[in-house]
């Protein structure tokens, strides 16, 4: 298994590409402009991969300027929460907001909840349904391999914003520690933004969280 990590558009987020033998999942495309995209697509094209799944943590705009991309490209159905389906229908607005252009995000989508799987060859990802960021966010673990993708969950000392419409602190502390802080402390963690950590790391060292 293999994981690249792209950092795209202005907010500084990460791409993750997660590939075994040449099928890979596309996993919060930022990709925001033509060069972005070309990035994206020569690693794929160059590694001969051949992409199966688009997924999406969340909704936020800096983690979807690529799902329209990603998805005409590719002929893939972005996968996602359903509790963040509201932030997909309104990201064009929100972008404006922002004065940022976001090419229309495909609002025909496939639904995932807690407990379900995604499954690449015979490696296997659990959703891990992490509300307190978005309503609707959700992680990837891989338990084989110690591997979490946690979007803008958790961060290397540090945690996602609470300051954003329909994030909620209590909710994003409590998925933390009642769900994250539960896997095995040598779990890496892919984070949507800065460097890669572990669980065992921040559970000694995140100051949001002690």
């Amino acid at each position: 298994m293999i994981i690249k990590k792209f950092t795209f558009n202005s907010f500084q987020e990460n791409t993750f590409v997660i590939s075994v033998n040449k099928k890979c999942i596309i996993v919060d495309p930022g990709c925001s402009n033509k060069t972005e995209e070309e990035t994206l697509e020569k690693y794929i094209d160059d590694n001969c991969l051949n992409p199966i799944i688009l997924f999406n943590t969340h909704c936020h705009i800096d983690h979807i300027f690529g799902n329209n991309f990603v998805s005409k490209k590719f002929k893939l159905k972005p996968i996602m929460h359903e509790k963040d389906y509201a932030l997909l229908e309104n990201a064009e607005k929100i972008a404006r907001t922002y004065g940022l252009n976001l090419s229309p995000p495909p609002l025909n989508v496939d639904f995932i909840n807690e407990g379900e799987h995604l499954k690449i060859e015979k490696t296997s990802w659990e959703i891990i349904f992490t509300p307190g960021h978005s309503p609707g966010h959700i992680c990837l673990y891989n338990k084989e391999h110690k591997k979490l993708v946690s979007g803008d969950t958790l961060f290397y000392s540090s945690i996602g914003r609470t300051d954003l419409p329909l994030s909620n602190h209590e909710d994003l502390i409590k998925s933390i520690k009642d769900k994250l802080f539960l896997l095995e402390d040598s779990t890496e963690v892919f984070c949507g933004h800065g460097q890669n950590t572990t669980i065992g790391f921040e559970k000694r060292n995140n100051p949001f969280i002690n």
